[in-house]
């Protein structure tokens, strides 16, 4: 267990003082898909939803849901965010929305699960949105695209799946 840094020797979990680290610039982006019937992308599309905007906010919880990450995932540490955009694409050979989050701050730790929460609250937001008109959507291919800053250094996944 030695390589994960919130467990202890005896295997409990602690949370990482990272006060001795330096403060650089961090970013992460992530992205994440709902896949649905054609028919319903075409609704949300159109601003047909009953419960209204799905696009603004699905973009909205995702903003939020990063900001509130440390709140939801026990171990993470609370950050001074300084940048978070949700973008939403519609991709017709899903057929399905694509959701990317870029997290951005300086600091002494990554931003990682922020991204990662926020396009899962997202997603999770258009399901909630649109399951009146398709209770089939899936969600899926939660991931890290690339992260930058930190002692571990940078990263990007080397393809993109749409």
């Amino acid at each position: 267990m030695s390589g994960l840094t919130h467990i202890g020797a005896a295997g409990e979990a602690h949370m990482v003082d990272v006060g001795d680290k330096d403060e650089t610039h961090r970013v992460a982006v992530a992205e994440g898909h709902v896949r649905m019937k054609p028919d319903t992308l075409d609704a949300i599309l159109a601003g047909n939803a009953k419960k209204g905007d799905v696009l603004g906010t699905a973009r909205l919880a995702g903003i939020m849901a990063a900001k509130k990450t440390s709140d939801l995932i026990p171990l993470c540490h609370p950050l001074l965010l300084t940048k978070i955009t949700v973008e939403i694409e519609p991709v017709r050979t899903l057929p399905g929305l694509r959701v990317v989050a870029e997290v951005r701050l300086k600091g002494q730790t990554g931003v990682e699960m922020e991204a990662l929460t926020a396009v899962s609250l997202a997603c999770l937001t258009v399901y909630d949105m649109a399951k009146a008109l398709d209770k089939t959507m899936s969600i899926g291919d939660v991931r890290l695209i690339q992260k930058t800053g930190g002692k571990s250094g940078d990263f990007q996944r080397d393809e993109r799946r749409k």
